[in-house]
């Protein structure tokens, strides 16, 4: 099991595990944590937006081409920010802390 660290809108740290291999934004489904995720982790959207810390964003692979030009549509992202269906849960990300982003109006 892998636990990530989730700051949701609530201001407030949910530890959540889930086996490896899942993605980011299935913990957050797991945990209740509104998160949409529009196209099921497809990454034809962008509404599973999320800032990581600074001290792991360099501990994460880089973003794909792809997951950059869905991030590049929303006029909030910031250093750090990523595309929860693109983190999945290894003994690499174990304790990873990311942000959940609000939604932004239009955002798809």
């Amino acid at each position: 099991m892998t636990m990530f660290n989730i700051e949701g809108a609530d201001g407030l740290t949910h530890e959540i595990d889930v086996p490896s291999g899942r993605s980011l934004l299935d913990a957050c489904r797991k945990g209740g944590l509104p998160m949409e995720g529009l196209c099921g982790g497809e990454l034809a959207c962008s509404t599973c937006h999320v800032v990581v810390a600074p001290q792991w964003i360099e501990r994460l692979p880089r973003a794909s081409a792809e997951e950059e030009d869905m991030l590049d549509l929303l006029p909030n992202t910031v250093a750090g920010s990523r595309l929860a269906c693109q983190i999945r849960a290894s003994d690499a990300t174990d304790g990873l802390c990311v942000r959940l982003m609000p939604m932004v109006e239009g955002a798809a």
